[in-house]
C-alpha cells in the first residue's frame, strides 16, 4: 500500500467516525444511547468524533506517529470487540423498530471498526519494520 492511499485511508477512517452524527441526528437521536448507554451515550458519540478528527490530524505525517497509530489501532480492536459482544446478546430488530437510522449505526458500526483496526495495524507494523 503506498503512502496517497494510506493518507486516504486515515482521512476515510476519520470521515466514517464522524458520520456518527448523521446517524445520532447530531446526537439528538435518543435510541442509540438508550440501547448501549454506556458506550453509545451522547458523551461517548462525541468521543467517536474526537477520534475521528486524531486520525485526519495524522494523514499526511502519519509515518512519524508509529506508536500514535499502534493506539489507533488498539482503540478500534476494543470498539470492534464491543460490538461483537453486543451484537451476539442483543435483538437488532427491535431496534429497526424504534428508529432506522440507530438500527443501521448498530448493524455496521463494529465493522466499520474491524476493518480500521486492520488499516492500522497494518500501517502500525509497515511502519515499525520500515524503521528498523
Amino acid at each position: 500500500m503506498n503512502s496517497k492511499t494510506i493518507t486516504k485511508g486515515f482521512v476515510i477512517a476519520g470521515l466514517m467516525n464522524m458520520s456518527v452524527m448523521v446517524f445520532s441526528r447530531f446526537f439528538s437521536n435518543p435510541v442509540i444511547p438508550e440501547f448501549d448507554p454506556v458506550v453509545m451515550s451522547n458523551f461517548g458519540l462525541l468521543m467517536i468524533v474526537i477520534w475521528g478528527l486524531a486520525y485526519i490530524s495524522v494523514a499526511k505525517y502519519y509515518q512519524h506517529t508509529k506508536w500514535l497509530i499502534g493506539v489507533f489501532a488498539v482503540e478500534k480492536l476494543i470498539y470492534g470487540f464491543n460490538w461483537t459482544t453486543w451484537i451476539l446478546n442483543n435483538d437488532l430488530s427491535n431496534i429497526y423498530d424504534k428508529d432506522l437510522f440507530a438500527g443501521l449505526f448498530f448493524s455496521v458500526y463494529g465493522i466499520n471498526d474491524w476493518l480500521f483496526f486492520l488499516f492500522f495495524s497494518y500501517v502500525f507494523i509497515q511502519i515499525f519494520s520500515l524503521k528498523k
